[in-house]
C-alpha cells in the first residue's frame, strides 16, 4: 500500500507532497512578502485565514483523489479542475471577474462549480461521467461569459477561453483514464 518517493505513493514524506504542501505555503506567504514591498497589497488575518483554507481544500481534495488511484490521468485530470476551481473562486473573490467582487453577477460562477460538483457526484468520480461533468462545467462557464454579454455587464473571452480551456483539458484526462492501466493504488 505504501508507495516510494518517485512514484508519489502513500508515504507521508514522499517528495511530490512535500513539494505540494511546500508549494502551498509558499504560495500563503507571497501575500505577506508582497505587503512589505506594495501597498497596493493589503491583507488581513481573514484574508489569510481564507487562501489558507482554499489551499488546504484543494491540496487535501488532490491527496485523497490520488490516494484513491495509482492512474497518472486521473491524477492529473483531478489536479488540473481543482486548480481551475481554486483560480475561479480565488480571482472571483479578489477582484471579481465581472466588474468587481461586489457585482452579485459573479454569483453566476458558484453555478459553474455547482455543475461541476454535483456532476461529479452523480457520476460517482468515474472517469467517464467525471469527463461528462467536466465538459458541462466548461459549457456552464461559456453560458456564464454569454449571458454576462447579453445583459451589457461587459466581459473578457479570453478568461473565459482560459477557464473553458481547463476544464476541457481535465475532461480529456478523465477519458484518457478510461484507457490508461491503473497503476498499484497508493
Amino acid at each position: 500500500m505504501a508507495g516510494n518517493a518517485e512514484d508519489g505513493g502513500g508515504r507521508s514524506g514522499s517528495r511530490w507532497r512535500i513539494a505540494a504542501w511546500g508549494t502551498a505555503a509558499l504560495m500563503l506567504l507571497l501575500p505577506l512578502f508582497a505587503m512589505q514591498v506594495t501597498d497596493e497589497v493589503d491583507w488581513d488575518v481573514a484574508d489569510f485565514a481564507l487562501f489558507g483554507a482554499m489551499l488546504v481544500g484543494a491540496g487535501g481534495t488532490f491527496e485523497l483523489a490520488a490516494r484513491m488511484t495509482g492512474n497518472n490521468a486521473y491524477r492529473a485530470a483531478v489536479g488540473v479542475a481543482l486548480a481551475a476551481a481554486f483560480i475561479l473562486v480565488w480571482m472571483n473573490l479578489a477582484v471579481g471577474i465581472i466588474g468587481n467582487e461586489e457585482n452579485p453577477a459573479n454569483l453566476m460562477y458558484g453555478c459553474v462549480l455547482a455543475v461541476g460538483i454535483l456532476g461529479a457526484v452523480i457520476a460517482r468520480f468515474q472517469p467517464h461521467g467525471m469527463a461528462r461533468a467536466l465538459v458541462a462545467t466548461a459549457l456552464a462557464q461559456a453560458l456564464v461569459a454569454v449571458i454576462a454579454l447579453v445583459a451589457g455587464l461587459g466581459y473578457t473571452f479570453v478568461l473565459t477561453g482560459f477557464f473553458v480551456a481547463l476544464w476541457l483539458i481535465s475532461a480529456w484526462l478523465f477519458r484518457k483514464a478510461l484507457l490508461e492501466p491503473a497503476e498499484q493504488a497508493a
